[in-house]
């Protein structure tokens, strides 16, 4: 029983981090833009393992854009001071972003050409 009560409360807490990122610029836009994509591929013949490929490609954005989001409230609890860590922290957290989005062009643009 206990483990269900903690599944339960960990899915709780997934859906709070959910509706955090949901008030992020940057992710509702990568939102909006895969919706857009999403739209384009419907009429495109592609393999499933193509679309499920760029899918992940996409959800990587994401996946990248929580942790990015997570470093910043991170070092923004710890201290609004201007530190070289931080930004640091900060920079490698956006970089981490960037390098995913990337990855997504890079996959897009192949599944153009190929």
């Amino acid at each position: 029983m206990k483990s269900i009560i903690a599944i339960k409360d960990a899915f709780f807490y997934s859906m709070s981090g959910v509706k955090y990122l949901l008030k992020e610029r940057a992710f509702c836009q990568e939102l909006i833009v895969m919706a857009t994509l999403a739209v384009i591929e419907i009429f495109r013949e592609t393999s499933l393992s193509m679309r499920l490929y760029m899918f992940s490609s996409f959800v990587l954005i994401l996946f990248a854009e929580a942790v990015n989001s997570a470093v910043e409230a991170t070092i923004d609890r710890i201290s609004l001071d201007k530190h070289e860590l931080s930004k640091k922290a900060k920079d490698i957290a956006s970089a981490a972003v960037f390098i995913t989005m990337v990855h997504f062009a890079i996959v897009w643009i192949l599944s153009f050409i190929l």
